[in-house]
């Protein structure tokens, strides 16, 4: 049976540049239209990839009659608007996270897409990384037993994002939103629990002297649903790689993520150590659009859709008000 034709648009060429590139590998997509602020970044992308309608002007993507699906990568300050006029002109969206920067903008997001009908998912993309889906598999299978803690920290050296780049200058930015998200996002879909309460903590003595006026690190405790317990830590100046940290302690038995490989104890001795070689990260920045097409096609919403997307960024914000009032928060999801 012959796929149906989807056409779609992208508002942001940085990460969307691998949007453009992953909508390309799909069957019976075509990419109709792109969007940028920079001119000379707009035509050298469209150049690249043969796409030759082209705006700066992100209304001209997302309104465009002919578009039925839209990548909203842009800069954060800008999805809740943008990801708003998509909705409203009968678009699916997937959206880079964080979807939005403020509750407020979550119900405004939320009700154009209640009252739209259409799809939405965001970039969460550890889900794809071939380890945390293997690691997942045993979850579910109980291999490694009743779950009692659980750590997932996003260490990533790229202060000169907050201190020199586009977020160092928006009016409001937490590297939680922008990083840490990934990690809490992961837990939940790992463990297939809610967090219901935060209590976190920062600093910010890597920016000061900046022009960077929040934490550059973010640590947090976390209570999930069932019992069980967790931390999450944002650290945007560590000197060491790129690295997911996540550790799950189980009952029979614990996960501990590394590089190359990850580790599986089941005991404290020597001979109770195994090595997983699954590889990690393994996954590209457009991994997930190749579902959220099939979802499309299919009419079903995604796998990843409104209720983990509004979910994750329900306990953002909570760390975030936590951080604030120096206390305990509970958290008031969204949806």
């Amino acid at each position: 049976m012959e796929q149906k034709k989807i056409k779609a648009g992208i508002v942001g060429l940085g990460v969307g540049e691998a949007h453009l590139r992953s909508y390309q590998a799909i069957p019976g997509v075509e990419v109709l239209s792109i969007c940028d602020i920079n001119p000379e970044r707009l035509n050298e992308i469209g150049d690249r990839y043969g796409v030759g309608d082209r705006s700066t002007d992100f209304q001209h993507v997302t309104e465009h009659p002919d578009i039925d699906v839209i990548s909203i990568c842009s800069y954060d300050n800008y999805h809740a608007e943008q990801v708003v006029s998509a909705l409203n002109a009968g678009k699916h969206v997937m959206v880079e996270k964080p979807v939005v920067l403020h509750p407020a903008e979550g119900e405004q997001v939320l009700k154009a897409l209640q009252d739209s009908g259409k799809y939405i998912t965001s970039n969460l993309i550890l889900r794809k990384s071939p380890r945390f889906m293997e690691l997942k598999t045993m979850i579910d299978n109980d291999v490694l037993g009743d779950i009692t803690y659980v750590e997932g920290d996003y260490i990533h050296q790229i202060l000169w994002k907050i201190t020199e780049g586009w977020r160092g200058h928006m009016d409001f930015y937490c590297t939680v939103y922008g990083g840490g998200i990934h990690l809490i996002d992961l837990m939940r879909w790992l463990l297939g629990q809610e967090i219901d309460e935060v209590m976190a903590m920062g600093t910010d003595k890597l920016v000061r002297g900046s022009t960077y006026k929040y934490p550059d690190t973010i640590a947090a405790l976390l209570s999930f649903r069932d019992g069980t317990l967790g931390k999450t830590t944002t650290c945007f100046g560590p000197q060491r790689s790129k690295f997911h940290a996540l550790s799950v302690y189980g009952q029979e038995k614990t996960f501990i993520n590394d590089i190359p490989n990850a580790k599986l104890f089941a005991g404290d001795r020597p001979e109770d150590e195994t090595v997983i070689d699954t590889p990690y990260p393994g996954m590209e920045k457009g991994d997930m659009l190749p579902e959220f097409i099939a979802s499309i096609r299919a009419g079903r919403r995604p796998d990843l859709n409104e209720v983990d997307i509004f979910r994750v960024m329900s306990v953002c914000f909570a760390i975030w008000e936590s951080l604030q009032k120096r206390r305990a928060v509970a958290v008031s999801h969204i949806l």
